[in-house]
């Protein structure tokens, strides 16, 4: 790139991933030796929280740098407004290229928002079938409702729908690096890569689920509350869910968090090939790097499982920054995905790019 470009920016998001099973954040059995790397060199933002615990609402406030409330997108059948505008729009603006690779879980016609280009189709449908029914019984469950099926059947597959996609959009990722390299040298851009796992379910190649000892998987540090002593919406998620008809076993619970620890690592080698692009593309020296998450993962602790709640193991998610020549740092004071888009604008130059923002920049945190 020319020498004169401005900071170009690699946004790296997951599904369902909760901070506080990554080795950077603390866990000693996960295997995550790329995240980590990319951890070291990075501002890593220990107290980060999604602002709402599920995908659609989450990815709008993220994009918007608003609350979910803020603009509508209350579950995830909710469309987001195209005339919405988001950090995305700004920095296209402002001459960015702009393009998207993977999930975002965008609901309705407009499946860009203010991306240039979309790379991949999205794993999920962009209709509104997902709409929730407060009022239904809750022995009336959706057929697409979470079930406990994930929790039951972890295990070895050597081909899923999820690794499909997520080896699809890695590679798409990649190219897409080179390609700027090649025919937009000089143009800032914003490449938005965003993968599904480790989303339930837990079916991962092998190689991944070897890669932990059964001995060595961790119980859950709170084990489930006893129903009638759980708060009100625990016990309306436990239903939901049917987790207590499940009657899981001490086993079956060790064997599921093993599922959610192979697909981190399975993870954890797509950012890696991702990354590798950008060092190896010539990148990397201009371009600032974001890890993050929608959410988190229960996982077993207080005895629920997936999200949708604001527990911790539910709502704290991985925030990273590396900047090019920046040096490792630990920042305590709790932030918020919202604050993505105002940190973004910021370390752009466009202050806050002409966005009505409830999010603050971060970018005084990252530079020490």
């Amino acid at each position: 790139m020319a020498r004169d470009a401005p900071e170009s920016f690699l946004i790296l998001m997951a599904d369902q991933l909760a901070a506080q099973w990554l080795p950077f954040y603390g866990h000693r059995v996960v295997q995550a030796p790329a995240l980590s790397e990319l951890a070291r060199d990075a501002t890593v933002f220990e107290s980060a929280y999604c602002p709402y615990p599920l995908c659609a609402p989450s990815r709008a406030a993220m994009l918007t740098g608003r609350y979910a409330s803020s603009v509508g997108v209350y579950d995830n059948a909710a469309e987001l407004p195209a005339a919405t505008p988001t950090f995305v729009h700004a920095l296209r603006a402002a001459g960015y290229h702009t393009a998207l690779a993977g999930k975002m879980h965008f609901v309705g016609p407009d499946q860009l928002h203010g991306f240039e280009e979309r790379l991949t189709t999205d794993i999920y449908p962009a209709d509104v079938d997902w709409t929730p029914d407060w009022d239904r019984p809750l022995d009336q469950p959706f057929p697409w409702y979470h079930t406990m099926d994930s929790v039951l059947g972890p295990g070895v597959c050597a081909a899923g729908m999820q690794t499909d996609y997520d080896d699809e959009v890695a590679f798409v990722a990649g190219r897409k690096l080179f390609d700027i390299a090649r025919h937009r040298d000089g143009q800032p851009f914003l490449l938005c890569v965003s993968f599904t796992n480790p989303h339930d379910p837990w079916e991962m190649p092998r190689r991944y689920w070897e890669r932990y000892r059964p001995e060595r998987i961790d119980d859950p540090v709170v084990p489930a509350i006893p129903l009638d002593q759980a708060d009100p919406h625990s016990r309306r998620l436990r239903a939901m869910c049917r987790v207590d008809e499940a009657g899981l076993t001490a086993e079956q619970i060790r064997r599921a968090r093993h599922g959610y620890y192979a697909a981190i690592s399975y993870l954890d080698e797509r950012v890696g090939a991702v990354l590798a692009a950008l060092r190896d593309s010539g990148l990397a020296s201009r371009t600032t790097v974001v890890l993050c998450a929608d959410h988190g993962e229960m996982l077993g602790e207080r005895g629920l499982w997936y999200k949708m709640s604001f527990f911790e193991p539910s709502v704290r998610v991985p925030l990273v920054v590396r900047r090019p020549g920046g040096t490792g740092r630990r920042v305590a004071t709790p932030v918020s995905l919202i604050d993505v888009a105002p940190t973004v604008l910021g370390l752009a130059g466009l202050g806050d790019g002409g966005l009505d923002l409830d999010g603050v920049s971060l970018a005084g945190a990252i530079s020490g």
